[in-house]
């Protein structure tokens, strides 16, 4: 199972860029970070910005993947996401994976002005952004009449460093999001919150969801998303614990996302269950 480390940008920078220095020197397979402007119980948490932070990331990290776990797609124009993209996977010499996902967080909407429409219009947002943007990757030129999103001759320069595209994560367990994953993504993701066999029943969900629209299940990474909470006793050894499980259950790969940042000696203890 791969194992990588994620630490939300609600810290000071120094902070953050001392936690993906150590993740990469440890061999995490990768580093995350997330997309919101607000704090996520509190609002008015520092939050620098998701994409930004990942720039300097893919500039810090040397090794290890680089991502932006997940980003929200009500927050920006698609095309210019794929711009955005594409130059992140230059900086890090193509070691971007591209999440993407449906945004959930209304407050910031709200206070930024941005449209949240309802629940199945984001996902049907979800679906049609990805297929502009994959297109913007792969064709020399793109014109497109969508229901959210339209597209003139639209160029994307330079074309991204991996081929045919990064590699795209998608979470999300609902039917109409699994159809979305099962459609476009080569990852899927999905916190776990301690109920393996849970987890276990989406995997399978999106194994039906793959034959529905003609796709193949195993062509699809699955992965789990961890939270933990370094800082309150014993929390990281108990969801370290569900990683043989999960493996059993058909994770491939864990994502562990600290709420705090985590003592170097805790990373290392994670980074002990890495398979060299």
């Amino acid at each position: 199972m791969l194992l990588s480390a994620k630490l939300a940008p609600t810290f000071d920078y120094p902070v953050m860029e001392q936690f993906w220095r150590t993740a990469d020197e440890l061999g995490f397979h990768s580093v995350a970070n997330y997309d919101h402007f607000y704090g996520l119980v509190d609002n008015a948490g520092p939050t620098l910005e998701g994409w930004t932070s990942l720039a300097a990331m893919a500039a810090v990290v040397r090794r290890a993947r680089v991502s932006c776990m997940v980003t929200g797609v009500t927050y920006r124009n698609p095309a210019v996401l794929a711009k955005m993209a594409v130059t992140v996977d230059h900086i890090s010499g193509g070691r971007m994976d591209f999440g993407l996902g449906a945004g959930w967080h209304e407050a910031e909407h709200r206070g930024y002005g941005i449209e949240f429409p309802s629940a199945g219009t984001r996902v049907a947002m979800l679906d049609e952004a990805l297929t502009l943007i994959k297109r913007l990757w792969t064709e020399e030129s793109v014109t497109f009449d969508g229901r959210f999103y339209t597209l003139r001759d639209a160029l994307c320069e330079p074309k991204p460093l991996q081929r045919p595209h990064p590699p795209i994560v998608v979470g999300g367990e609902k039917p109409k999001m699994l159809r979305v994953i099962a459609r476009h993504a080569d990852e899927w993701n999905v916190p776990s919150h301690g109920d393996v066999a849970e987890w276990a029943r989406i995997s399978t969900r999106l194994d039906e969801a793959c034959e529905e629209v003609g796709r193949d299940p195993s062509e699809i990474t699955r992965s789990v998303q961890l939270f933990v909470q370094p800082a309150q006793e014993g929390h990281l050894e108990t969801q370290l614990a569900a990683l043989p499980d999960l493996e059993t259950a058909g994770c491939e790969h864990a994502v562990l996302s600290f709420y705090q940042p985590p003592a170097a000696q805790q990373l290392e203890r994670c980074a002990e269950l890495i398979v060299r």
